[in-house]
């Protein structure tokens, strides 16, 4: 509101300002015009009428006829001819001095394309279009800064996967290689070699995984195909789908919600929302605890909250968790680090749907809560 009301009492004082100029220019065409009619009336009639009769070659009487006939009876044209001459002339000669606040302007515009740190200066009747393009300037730099971030975490951990890819499989090829060099081999020995192939070959699947997960994520369509939605219903499915990962580590799922809950939107995004939460949950909860997700009305909103029990994520790692390709581990060898886009994506999705989402954590407790409109 204060920078509405500020723009208000710029750009009203530019219009007076404006307003003013052009009072200024009609004023001097007015004066003009009259000077040269009082000047036509009097020495200057004498003046143009030896014109016309030294250029048409006719006697005095002649001329004067045909100016009486061409200026005097046509006096009210020839005023406003000569106005408007005037004007145009006077508006052509003072264009710079109406034309200077565009100048100011694309100066300022230009300001903002270079890459430096100066202040953009504009100043007078221009303060607030100085403050707002000062004001972008800042917001650009913080989003490139972002995406520069981004980018780097992005490559990082690019070549992190890429590094880790080799470790399993290189173990994979050499249990692999064992079994096949010894096919006579102990049946325990072979189970357990199996079984350690069979680790390795899935912790490389996981990497593989996230490596389409980076790839895949530029092509997130931002466009919604927004359909009416049981709430109540798709959780329950997301709870039963998860049931193998949760109980790998004794946890379960507890749900809350009313049956008859239901929002509109895209089912298959707002799927991948709660998918990419539980996920995070499940990976960071601790062992044999409950994870609890609650829905419930909120006006003429929906709350759908995802509460677990787990090592408390630090204020300044919460303030970042939903920027892309952020990890909450430290470690790449850690098991519950993914590409570190989930929560990325499902902000993107909720934000599209007009809602909120949110984190929160304390106690060794930490809760997700989107905020979705009915």
């Amino acid at each position: 509101m204060k920078n509405r009301s500020l723009r208000g009492k710029v750009y009203q004082k530019l219009l007076w300002k404006l307003f003013f100029q052009t009072i200024v220019v009609l004023g001097a065409s007015v004066l003009l015009t009259f000077g040269t009619y009082a000047a036509v009336r009097g020495r200057f009639a004498d003046i143009l009428v030896n014109g016309i009769s030294y250029l048409l070659s006719l006697n005095w009487d002649s001329a004067r006829d045909i100016y009486q006939q061409v200026i005097r009876n046509n006096i009210t044209l020839a005023f406003g001819a000569t106005f408007i001459v005037y004007f145009l002339i006077l508006m052509r000669i003072l264009m710079p001095w109406f034309t200077r606040f565009f100048d100011r302007i694309v100066n300022g515009i230009d300001q903002l394309a270079e890459e430096t740190d100066a202040p953009i200066r504009m100043g007078g009747e221009l303060e607030f279009m100085e403050v707002k393009l000062n004001e972008v300037r800042q917001k650009l730099k913080q989003r490139a800064e972002t995406a520069k971030r981004e980018e780097q975490r992005k490559n990082d951990l690019v070549v992190y996967l890429a590094h880790d890819i080799r470790t399993p499989l290189t173990s994979v090829i050499g249990y692999l290689s064992l079994l096949d060099e010894a096919p006579d081999m102990p049946a325990q020995q072979r189970a357990k070699y199996t079984r350690i192939t069979l680790d390795k070959a899935n912790r490389l699947e996981k990497l593989i995984n996230e490596f389409f997960e980076i790839t895949r994520y530029n092509s997130l369509q931002n466009k919604l195909e927004k359909e009416p939605i049981d709430l109540y219903y798709m959780l329950v499915q997301l709870v039963d789908e998860f049931y193998p990962i949760i109980s790998e580590r004794g946890n379960t799922a507890v749900l809350e919600a009313e049956e008859t809950l239901s929002v509109s939107g895209d089912s298959a995004k707002l799927a991948r929302v709660f998918n990419n939460i539980l996920k995070n949950a499940a990976a960071y909860s601790d062992p044999g605890t409950p994870i609890r997700i609650t829905a419930k009305k909120a006006g003429a909103s929906v709350l759908i909250a995802f509460q677990n029990q787990g090592p408390t994520i630090p204020a300044d790692k919460l303030s970042a968790i939903f920027e892309k390709f952020f990890r909450l581990d430290e470690a790449r060898a850690s098991d519950t680090g993914g590409s570190g886009l989930g929560l990325s994506i499902a902000k993107e999705i909720v934000t599209l749907h007009g809602g909120t989402i949110q984190a929160q954590s304390s106690e060794r407790r930490t809760i997700f809560t989107v905020t979705l409109p009915m």
